[in-house]
This record gives structure tokens, sequence and C-alpha cells, in this order.
């Protein structure tokens, strides 16, 4: 009986020590801080040789020496297989295999997996140790989960961890379950399940809520905040994370609240309340008991004070971390501390072109960085240290010793698959080669980013935390300046026309990429198909550069044309945004025909004569930037507009819209609001364009109270038509959280969209051939707002969608709305020529042939 009490005593402590490592399941949103609780009394004198070594691989993964730890857990499995002990070989192994992957050391990572399985195997344990067995072999199958999604495998990692949560139910470990939630709604927020992940989270914060106030508690809320920050719900991360702070200030552990302080600073810089998340971040500094977590909080903080140039301010905080960080321990954490410390003082010397700090200061706060990392033999830290050293001479001009440096680190990433830097460094080896001349190596180069980029894709979302990245600065530039590059003229000579389909391509990768980071994940993955080349369109791709607006037009028989107009970037974004304020106005229509004619030229003129000669009726557009807040159709020649000669249509890229006549019989469910709702005025002429379409086509209408989302939900999901018609307040943005559509109960959110579709999509496929939005409008200040219409689209699976740009509360719309049924009924015309035919209906009255009435409907996706 007493060898039975030692043998479970034995167990329930080989489960308490790898019980830490699920903490570190999906590093970067559950809390380290946690871990160290569950193991903080042991007395490591006192173990058992064995025992001792796994210890101190314990104490070194929670001080980030993940080198030294996996040394130490070797041992300890070399101990344990002498000992014949099975199951705390398993757990090691499960240890070594954490070890190895924050090291980027895959291959090994894997084999310490199957090493740990295989050790669970080996053996048939007795009855009294099935439970803990069970146990090990589940937290094992979580740390591969966690391998296969860093590894990109997000749907074998959610079928491993639905594995281990099924062994977590039958021994009733709710903890262990609640932990798996959340690393299963990371991998369904990968697939693009974002509905199954909601409800994932939603069930976990349940879960939490009926747990007493505890450490574990605490940290398991501020771990589902930051997820669901990541999926970009940032109003109920601040939600999640303000209750993990109120339970975690009435409990002693003073750290604790300190990385929640961090956590909600990152929350409300990612929602740009620049002034809370200075607050919190200062809260945390103040707060926490970590030196680590003080220096993070500061030189966020210090970010923001410097993209709000509060100089001053700045100042006196960037000597206080100075003095810090000579007292830092050797950490990842701490390390990337100072790197991103020294990036700030980069971008302070080139925003106010100051002599201090020094740039031999900033090199030296680097070299120390390199240093440390070496010495943690962290190859991904080191390599990040040495390309951002790389990137200060490329601002000292030292091009040599840049070149070099980022060679070294580009190798150290490639050499651990560490992709989500190594794009950084290959796009800096290309600027470095075009400063030297070797435009080949640069395009070279810059492709290989682009390549990075287009694998990581959705990872970029949820990159390393430490890793800062912000989409505007650190994306989107290597593929404009890769356009750039391939559509630079070289002296006399002409362009090589492979150079100019490469451009095109590239510039239908940077919208993927845009949408990508509208949803923060991969929505297009399922839709990305071999480009299909419509005979009777020329497709026209115009891009924005600093100094000129290149135009490419890709013509039947797959023909390309190029032209660019010198002109620079100020002008051009100054030329819209007027135009897109006169628009609307009612009394503009001199400026407007004035500045239309002025993008006319820059667009299509050029292509004129060819366009005219091949007799080509349809012009599709890949519109970049500000230009998508403009209506194509309002662009003037000085006689006509460019709707009066041509159907038109946009597309965020050809591989994405596959051009296919619509054959489905012509059946609409039409749902408005005409009463004001939810502080939006009324629309007193919805109710008579819903009847102008339901007199021109079978239709299922929902008025007023009637709409409601759920009801939407079941009217799509029960009734076989190909249309969805809403005639409501809604606005687009270039941030999903801002996007949506006014029904009667609330607000739909585009991401909310998918909640609709998962249902028809498995029941009926290319449910939604046409989704019609014509009472919304672009918000307004927003430079990329019509982004979100594309998104709109992708979201809730419409091949094809009709959205206006402004609202409009006239009858013009009921008017043009049941013109456009009308043409489409005969089923004669093209979506694109219906669209045409309706606004010219409305362009050919003297009352409403101002652009302001016709032109802000768009139609975007397949135009036939």
């Amino acid at each position: 009986m007493v060898r039975k009490k030692s043998r479970l005593r034995k167990i329930k402590r080989l489960i308490s020590v790898l019980l830490f490592l699920a903490m570190f399941l999906g590093v970067g949103f559950l809390s380290p801080t946690f871990a160290s609780k569950t193991t903080a009394n042991f007395i490591v004198q006192s173990l058992p040789d064995a025992q001792n070594l796994v210890e101190q691989g314990r104490k070194n993964y929670e001080a980030e020496r993940f080198a030294q730890a996996a040394t130490f857990w070797q041992q300890a499995i070399s101990a344990f297989q002498a000992k014949g002990d099975t199951l705390e070989q398993a757990m090691t192994w499960g240890n070594l295999s954490l070890a190895y992957q924050q090291l980027g050391r895959w291959a090994e990572a894997e084999d310490a997996i199957r090493n740990a399985i295989a050790s669970l195997q080996a053996e048939s344990l007795n009855l009294l140790e099935q439970k803990d067995n069970s146990q090990v072999l589940a937290q094992v199958l979580d740390i591969k989960g966690r391998l296969l999604l860093a590894q990109g495998k997000a749907e074998d990692a959610l079928n491993t961890w639905q594995q281990a949560a099924s062994i977590y139910q039958k021994i009733d470990d709710t903890n262990s379950i609640l932990r798996n939630r959340i690393n299963q709604a990371q991998a369904l927020q990968t697939l693009g399940f974002y509905r199954q992940a909601q409800k994932t989270l939603k069930e976990s914060i349940q879960i939490l809520q009926t747990q007493p106030n505890s450490p574990l508690k605490v940290t398991g809320l501020r771990s589902l905040g930051n997820v669901v920050q990541i999926t970009g719900d940032l109003k109920t991360s601040r939600q999640i994370l303000q209750q993990s702070l109120e339970i975690a200030s009435s409990l002693p552990d003073k750290q604790a609240v300190g990385d929640i302080l961090l956590s909600l600073g990152n929350t409300a810089r990612a929602q740009q309340d620049i002034l809370a998340a200075i607050a919190f971040y200062q809260q945390a500094a103040k707060t926490a008991t970590s030196a680590t977590t003080r220096i993070q909080a500061q030189v966020n903080q210090l970010r923001l004070l410097l993209e709000t140039k509060q100089f001053q301010t700045l100042t006196a905080l960037s000597s206080q971390i100075q003095t810090q960080l000579t007292n830092l321990p050797a950490t990842r954490t701490a390390i990337f501390a100072r790197i991103n410390f020294a990036q700030t003082l980069t971008q302070y010397k080139k925003a106010i072109a100051t002599d201090t700090p020094s740039w031999l200061n900033i090199a030296q706060l680097l070299s120390v960085a390199i240093e440390q990392a070496k010495s943690l033999e962290d190859k991904r830290t080191e390599s990040y240290a040495i390309g951002v050293l790389g990137g200060v001479y490329e601002q000292t001009k030292q091009w040599t010793d840049a070149q070099n440096l980022t060679q070294q680190a580009l190798l150290m990433a490639q050499d651990i698959d560490a992709q989500d830097i190594a794009y950084r460094w290959q796009w800096q080896l290309g600027r470095l080669l075009e400063v030297k001349g070797d435009t080949k190596g640069a395009i070279a180069a810059y492709t290989e980013a682009v390549n990075y980029l287009q694998a990581l894709r959705y990872d970029l979302a949820r990159v390393n935390s430490q890793v800062k990245f912000s989409f505007r600065d650190e994306v989107e530039p290597v593929y404009r300046e890769l356009v750039q590059l391939l559509l630079q003229p070289q002296g006399n000579s002409q362009l090589n026309p492979k150079n100019i389909e490469k451009a095109s391509e590239t510039i239908e990768l940077l919208q993927i990429a845009e949408l990508d980071n509208f949803f923060r994940n991969t929505c297009l993955n399922a839709r990305i198909q071999a480009k299909k080349i419509d005979q009777t369109a020329a497709v026209i791709y115009p891009f924005i550069l600093p100094n000129r607006v290149e135009v490419i037009v890709n013509l039947p028989q797959n023909r390309w044309l190029h032209y660019s107009t010198t002109v620079n970037e100020q002008e051009v974004q100054t030329t819209l945004k007027r135009l897109q304020e006169d628009l609307p106005k009612p009394h503009t229509l001199r400026q407007v025909q004035s500045l239309s004619q002025k993008v006319y030229n820059w667009l299509i003129q050029p292509a004129e004569a060819v366009l005219i000669e091949q007799k080509i009726p349809n012009l599709v557009f890949v519109l970049d930037s500000w230009l998508r807040n403009i209506p194509m159709a309002a662009l003037y020649d000085g006689k006509q507009y460019l709707i009066e000669k041509y159907a038109i249509a946009l597309t965020p890229g050809q591989n994405l819209i596959e051009p296919k006549p619509f054959q489905k019989d012509l059946k609409i469910i039409a749902a408005g609001l005409s009463e004001s709702r939810s502080g939006f005025s009324a629309l007193p002429n919805v109710k008579l364009e819903l009847e102008e379409i339901h007199s021109e086509l079978p239709s299922s209408i929902l008025l007023n109270q009637e709409f409601t989302s759920k009801a939407l939900q079941n009217r799509i999901n029960s009734l076989p038509f190909p249309i969805v018609h809403l005639a409501t307040h809604g606005q687009f943005s270039s941030k999903a959280e801002e996007t949506f559509i006014l029904a009667w109960d609330d607000r739909i959110y585009v991401k909310e969209l998918s909640n609709l579709v998962r249902t028809i999509e498995q029941n009926k496929p290319e449910a939604i051939e046409l989704l019609v939005l014509s009472a919304c409008q672009t918000a307004a200040g927003d430079t990329r707002a019509a982004l979100g219409i594309a998104g709109v689209a992708f979201q809730a699976g419409a091949r094809s969608t009709i959205a206006s740009l402004w609202n409009l509360d006239d009858e013009s719309t009921a008017i043009l709305m049941g013109k456009f049924y009308q043409e489409l009924a005969n089923q004669k015309l093209t979506k694109a020529e219906a669209l045409r035919s309706a606004q010219l209906t409305l362009l050919q009255s003297p009352k409403y042939k101002r652009p302001r009435f016709w032109a802000p409907y768009v139609l975007l996706g397949n135009w036939l």
C-alpha cells in the first residue's frame, strides 16, 4: 500500500511538471508567467538526478534559454531511459520538442514528438497509471498540435488537438480542456472557420466564468483576450482583458497585473486608441515586478511617442530605457526589447535628423543583442538582430557592410525556415542591390520576398508578437517597390513584356494581401484559381507610385499595353480626394468634369485608340489605393463619360474571378429598411425600390421589422434565390470591424456574413450569384474605404456585388434598380451591361444627369 501511494505521488509530480508545458502551447498568447507557479515549490537539491535535470531544464525554458533547456532535457531522457521510466521519458521528450520549436529546429522537434508518443506506446502501463498516461499523451498531442500549426499545417493541428480534447474530456480535466480549446480556436481561424473559432472562444469564456477567481482564471482570460485580439475583435479583446485585470488586482501577484496591462496597451494600440495605449503601458511599467515586462511596456510606449511626435517625452523615456537595458538578463524577450528600442531610435533619427542618439550608439545596442542571442544559441533572434544592424548600415550608406550583414541574416533565417523574418532580409537585400545598380539581382531578391509573404499569408496576422509589423509599413511596400522595379525604364529600351505581365501579377497579389490583412486571415484561399481571360474585356491595372502613375492594360489574346504619366504622388492624392468629395455634391459639375478628365488622361487616354480599334465593350479595373473610392464610370474625356462608351466592372484580380455567364433563374430575396433605425435616418424610397424589384422579378421581401439578421439567414437558407438585394444603411471601411450592413435588430458586420454563407455553401454551392447593396456608403475620411466592398463581396460568397460608394436618399435609386432588373430579366445583357443601361437611363434624364445620381454604383466581381 505504501508503494502504491508512493507511485501515485510520483505520477502526480510528473503531471505537475508537464502541466507547465501546456501554458506555453501557442506561445504568444498563453502567458509563460503562469507556468512557473506550478513548480515553484520544488527544491532542486532534494530531487533525484533525473528529476533535477528536468527541473533545471524547466528553469532555463522559463528564462528563455531554450538551448540550455534542451541540453538538460536530453540528459534527463538518457537517465530515464536507463531507469526504464517510460512515463517520465515521454514527458521529457515533449518538453524537448517545445524547446526545439522555440529554436526553430523543426526536424528535431518532430523527432522529439515521435519519440514521446513511441515511449507512451512502448509498453502497457498498469491500471493505476492509465489515467496519468492518458493525460501525458494528451499533453504531448497538444505540443504536437502547436508544432503542426507553426509549420502551417492547421488542419492537422486541429485534428491533433481534437484527439487531445477527447482524452481531456474522458479524464475530466477542465483546465486542460480550456487551454486546448484556445489552441483549437487559433487553428480554426487559420483554416477560415471563423464561426466555429468564435463559438470555441465563447465556450472557453463560459468555462472560465464558472471558475473561482484564481491565477489560472487570470491567465486564461488574458490568453483569451490576446487570441481575440489576433482575430480582430478588438472590442471583445479589451473587455476580456479588463475582466482579467479586475481579478488579478484582487490577487497578490502584481506581475500578472503588469502583464495584463501590457496586453491592454497592445489592444488599445490596435484600436488606434493611442492615449489609452500609452496610459496602459505607463501603468504596466510601474506595476510589473519583472524588469523584462517593464522594458517591453516602455519600448512600446516609446514607439507611440514617436508616432504622435511627442519628442521631448520620448527623449526622457529613451534615457530611462537605455539605463535599464544594461541590467536585463539575456532572454529572448529582453533581446527583442533591445532590438525594438534600436529600431525606434532609428526611426526617430530619420524623423527629425538628430545627432542624438548617434548611429554608433544604435549599432552598439544591436551588437550586444547579437552577442546575447549567440550565447543563447538562438538563431532566430540572432538573425533578426543581425538583419536590423544591416538596416542601420543601410541608413548610413555603408552599402558593402549592409549587404554582408543582410546576407548573413538571410542565410540564418533560411536555415531555420523563419520565413516571417527572411522576407525582410530579401526585401532589404533588394533595396541594397538596387542602390548598386543591379536591377536584375534586386528584382530576384524582391521576388523572393514576395514569395515568402505569399507562403506566410495568414501567419502575418499572428506572427511572433515580439517581431512587430505594420502591413502599411512592412508588407505593402515590398509589393509596391517590386512593381516599381519591374516597370522601371532601362535607358531607351522598351520594357520586357514578361516584366509587364509579372508587374500585373504582383499588383493582384497585393490586392489579395490587402484583403487578407482586412480580415486578418486568408479568406481567399479557396477562391484563387488559374487566370481565365474574357475575350470581350480589357483589364486595366492603374498603379500609383511616388513619381508617376503606371498603367498596364491586358487586352484580349493576352496582349499587353503599358504607359505611365510623370506626376507627383501628392498631386494624384489631392486630385482624387477633391474628386471624391465633389462627386456627391449637388453643384459641382464643372469641378467634377475637370478633375475626372485629369484622371481620364492618366488612366484611359493613352490606350483609347487601341480600345476603339479592337472594339472592346468591357473595361475591368484592378484599382489601387485612392482610386478605389472613385467610380470609373464618371471619368470624362471632355465630351463623354466612360460609362457612355463601355460597360465597367471592378475586380481584385483575374485569378479571383472566373468570367461566367449568369444562367440561373432570376429570383430575388430583397430586404430593406425604410424607417429610421439605430440612429440612422429613414430611407423612404426603399419601399418603392423593393416594389419596383417585385414588379420585375419573382421576389421574397423583408421590410423593416421583418428584416432581422436571423430572418435574412433563414430566408437565404430556405429559398433557392440566387440574388440577394439589401436596401439599407451600411458602411464600407478599410477595417473589417467598421464595415457593416444595418438590419432592423442590429448591425451585421462583415465577418458575420459568414454566418449566413457557411450553411449555404454546404447545401447550395454558389447560392449567391449577385449581392446588391443599394444604400451603403464608404466611410468618410478613409482613403481605402472601398476595400470594404471587396471584403463584403468575398465574405458573403457572392460571385458579383453591386454597391454604392455614397448614399443618395432619392428616388433615383429606385429608378436605377428597377431598370437594372428589367434589363437583367431579358437575359440578353450581362450584369455589367445591365448596370450600364440603368446608369445611362439616369444620365439621359435632365433630372438625374449629374454623376452624383448615377455614378456611385459599382460592380465588383464577375461582370458577365
